[in-house]
């Protein structure tokens, strides 16, 4: 599969990811008894999550860290400073000192033109957002669950952040299981529940604050406000409903799809003939559900497995193997010490291939229902992943169920691939001041 190709050394690909072109002066210790650490990433490793966030920590302190793509499950290379040592200890991170020389040797290896093997410099830990209500809602979030877990640092945003221009401060940004049709997840059926009828009223009131009668107009300017943030080089990562309402909210910009049930008028008649599938990210050719009842938003979610076939020990997505020195971006987002991951449902279990738009680079499928799990593509200067389902350690997670505890679940290579999303920015060459 073909992404981004690009000039070797010393150039820069797809317009902020720095490849390193390794000399060995480069990356030669800075004294004579200075040392370099790595952190594998294989089936060695004690703690695959925490060694995420511990490549985090260094980044916030200045320290530059060289992922190795491809090499013991995308391992990270670092010079060794102050506190490190002490810092994974205490994370019970698995890790190995080498000399100056045996970096040296492990990097021209890894650059070697005989392995599928590549080294990328992370350099500037980006600045998280997730974008969620501060209303406690009956289910979890395995992004949130990942960060906490991991220990790296994040912010809360919502509607009237985003309106008021708060994304510029962020580099990447996650959607929380939000419904941008403006239909409450379509959770009809759970309309007289406390938690249903507290979502309605403040979004009730947030349109209202902004000047809408609906609370889909407000999601669809939300939506909107996003898409330039992505447009004008932002990093924006999905999952479950994140993923496909927010692509059925842009396409129905200038129409009715919404049921009278949650806006209190009909859809427009001629909606279907009125969709723009040009103004959506990932997804072409589909056809929204005006079912209020129906759990369902699109024809985009292939929906879980009939109740017959739910058994998680035949459920499974496969990760592609890209090119890690023609394509490391999608090298990146796919680094795991696996190449099969364990499936799991959602509200939007998986994507129907057939509605994908070309030049969308699918990461990973489910062969036996042939069907994308894991989306990544471009669009203007920034990115976005789309990656389907709902908790990668818990097979169908109910309303009501207790979260996960990721201490359970530390090698889990599901969040693995959540945690490849949040070091992606940090290999984004530094904006220089105007």
């Amino acid at each position: 599969m073909s992404y981004v190709r690009t000039e070797r050394c010393g150039t820069t690909f797809w317009r902020r990811l720095t490849v390193v072109c390794m000399s060995f002066v480069l990356l030669m210790p800075a004294g004579a008894g200075a040392q370099d650490v790595i952190i594998p990433m294989d089936a060695q490793q004690s703690n695959h999550l925490k060694a995420y966030g511990v490549a985090y920590w260094a980044l916030q302190r200045g320290q530059s860290i060289e992922w190795l793509l491809n090499y013991r499950g995308g391992s990270f290379l670092m010079q060794e400073f102050p506190e490190l040592e002490n810092e994974l200890a205490l994370r019970n991170v698995t890790y190995q000192r080498l000399g100056g020389g045996d970096a040296a040797v492990l990097i021209a290896e890894v650059e070697s033109e005989r392995t599928n093997t590549a080294v990328v410099r992370l350099e500037t830990p980006p600045r998280i957002a997730v974008y969620a209500p501060q209303q406690t809602l009956p289910w979890d979030d395995a992004v949130l669950l990942a960060l906490e877990y991991a220990e790296v640092p994040y912010q809360m945003i919502y509607d009237d952040d985003v309106l008021a221009g708060g994304l510029q401060n962020f580099d990447w940004l996650h959607l929380h299981h939000e419904d941008f049709t403006g239909q409450y997840g379509k959770f009809y059926q759970y309309r007289n529940m406390p938690w249903y009828i507290e979502q309605q009223r403040q979004a009730e009131a947030a349109a209202s604050r902004h000047g809408f009668r609906k609370v889909s107009h407000l999601k669809l300017l939300v939506a909107q406000t996003i898409r330039q943030y992505v447009l004008e080089g932002g990093f924006l990562f999905a999952m479950c409903s994140g993923t496909d309402t927010y692509d059925i909210a842009l396409a129905a910009a200038g129409t009715d799809i919404v049921p009278a049930q949650y806006d209190g008028d009909p859809v427009d008649p001629n909606a279907l003939n009125d969709i723009a599938y040009a103004e959506t990210f990932a997804f072409r050719d589909f056809r929204p559900s005006f079912n209020a009842s129906e759990y369902e938003h699109s024809d985009i979610d292939t929906g879980p497995p009939p109740p017959q076939l739910q058994n998680p020990a035949l459920d499974y997505f496969t990760l592609f193997e890209f090119s890690a020195k023609w394509d490391p971006v999608p090298t990146m987002l796919t680094q795991n010490h696996v190449a099969t991951v364990k499936g799991f449902i959602g509200q939007t279990t998986a994507f129907r291939k057939s509605l994908i738009k070309p030049g969308v680079v699918v990461l990973a499928e489910a062969p036996l229902r042939d069907e994308a799990k894991y989306l990544h593509g471009s669009i203007g200067q920034g990115t976005f992943t789309f990656y389907a389902g709902h908790d990668p350690e818990d097979y169908q997670h109910f309303v009501g169920d207790p979260p996960t505890d990721l201490n359970l679940y530390k090698n889990s290579p599901g969040y693995r691939l959540i945690l490849n999303n949040i070091l992606f920015p940090a290999a984004r060459k530094k904006k220089q001041k105007t």
